[in-house]
């Protein structure tokens, strides 16, 4: 199985927010590169790689999308006052985690990246009442050790603010650091490049990892509508179990990745892709979503005249916070389940799908 560990930890190094995702893009496009037959950038950004199908005429042979977006949530700077940056939030951002958290501001103006943490002023000097418990975000700053002079000169309102954790290897095969949410979905869908290098597909695979899906899914829909695929699969995280969070919403760390049911999914590749993970021994659990499903699916399957699309899902623990968690082992799972399924599907797999 690849050692996808080193590029993983590259990715959740880099920054690249949502509608600001060139760092990890480039990162992407150069590691994709030996592994497609052509790597290109939609013109929102996202990155296409297409692996060729052996089926056939290259108009006529059919293809699967599959989507996992590579933007991350993070801050914007909303105000400076007295050297102090107030921020304000880019994609979902649960400010009870934020204080102390390192981070870094891209100064526009000098284009330089600088350090800073997030900090929260005394309880005594915030307005009546908003002093106890969870400090809101507009009462959030970020210290950089710069007089105020200076982070005029370098600053602008604007500027966006990424997360500076680390990435932490962990006991029981797992890593921790921002941005797995959903970088981790990157990493396993790189696998699935790595592993159909050595199977033959009659379909044509395109690997696309999708920009702005924290914010609007504009990626995902805007890269289906130009690739046109026959089908889809939106590969991203989903809820690991842990302490507080241990119901039927929530999977197994380390135990298996997740197969959505929903109104957005197609029960026939959920069928195929159940049938695909009991012959190869992958173990999979099967994730309700009853609404929407809250990943580029949702806008993947509205595109053109309408895509078949699929959800997969990587437990993951501490969503939307500097610190998110996961199984490497689910990760190399999610992209040989992945490959496995798009060595599986015949020229004729159109002709079997159903609505049932």
């Amino acid at each position: 199985m690849s050692d996808i560990l080193p590029f993983l930890k590259s990715l959740i190094s880099v920054s690249g927010l949502s509608g600001y995702e060139a760092p990890v893009a480039d990162l992407i496009s150069a590691k994709w590169i030996p592994l497609a037959d052509e790597v290109t950038r939609s013109r929102l950004g996202s990155v296409h790689g297409l692996k060729r199908g052996l089926g056939g005429a290259k108009i006529s042979r059919p293809s699967i999308l599959i989507s996992a977006h590579m933007d991350a949530i993070g801050l914007m700077v909303s105000r400076i006052a007295d050297g102090f940056l107030h921020i304000t939030h880019i994609g979902g951002i649960d400010p009870r985690v934020l204080p102390g958290t390192p981070v870094i501001v891209h100064a526009s103006k000098t284009d330089e990246e600088l350090y800073g943490v997030i900090v929260m002023p005394p309880a005594n000097l915030l307005p009546e009442g908003k002093g106890s418990g969870v400090i809101g975000l507009q009462y959030l700053l970020i210290e950089t050790g710069l007089a105020p002079k200076e982070v005029e000169k370098r600053v602008a309102i604007g500027d966006r603010v990424s997360f500076a954790t680390e990435p932490v290897e962990m006991a029981g095969g797992c890593i921790s650091g921002h941005t797995l949410d959903n970088r981790a979905s990157v990493a396993a869908l790189t696998i699935c490049l790595e592993e159909l290098k050595n199977k033959s597909h009659v379909w044509d695979v395109w690997a696309v990892a999708s920009v702005q899906e924290e914010v609007t899914a504009a990626g995902a829909l805007t890269s289906a509508f130009q690739i046109r695929p026959t089908i889809a699969v939106a590969v991203d995280v989903t809820f690991g179990k842990g302490t507080g969070a241990s119901g039927y919403e929530t999977f197994a760390i380390g135990k298996g990745v997740t197969l959505g049911i929903s109104p957005s999914i197609h029960p026939f590749l959920y069928k195929r892709f159940k049938e695909v993970a009991e012959r190869f021994e992958i173990p999979v659990k099967d994730e309700t979503m009853p609404e929407y499903s809250a990943t580029d699916a949702d806008m993947i399957q509205l595109a053109a005249d309408g895509i078949p699309t699929m959800v997969i899902g990587i437990p993951e623990r501490y969503m939307h916070t500097p610190v998110e968690l996961v199984s490497i082992k689910d990760v190399q799972r999610t992209g040989r389940l992945l490959a496995e399924f798009a060595a599986s599907l015949e020229a004729d797999f159109m002709n079997k799908i159903a609505w049932d």
